[in-house]
């Protein structure tokens, strides 16, 4: 197992990381500009108000790119686990 090996196995996780949160992240961070920009308009500070949208918004995304999700992790691990014997040795 050379560095260049671990380096670019670690660069994959961190890709796979920061493209399977990516959609959660933006919907959570959508929802709560949008919010955000009410409180600010009407005046209204309720700190639920924030929270609850969020967790709606951010668990439906969730519900709607798991399918998509899924199977990045699986190609992922498969890659991963078809890759031991090359490490191996």
């Amino acid at each position: 197992m050379t560095p260049e090996f671990v380096v670019s196995m670690a660069s994959e996780a961190v890709k796979l990381t920061l493209l399977l949160s990516a959609p959660l992240l933006g919907v959570g961070l959508l929802v709560g500009l949008v919010i955000a920009i009410l409180q600010a308009t009407t005046q209204v500070q309720e700190m639920t108000l924030t929270f609850v949208p969020k967790i709606v918004c951010v668990l439906l995304a969730l519900l709607a790119a798991a399918p998509w999700m899924l199977a990045k992790m699986t190609s992922y691990t498969s890659q991963v686990i078809a890759t031991i014997p090359h490490v191996i040795r």
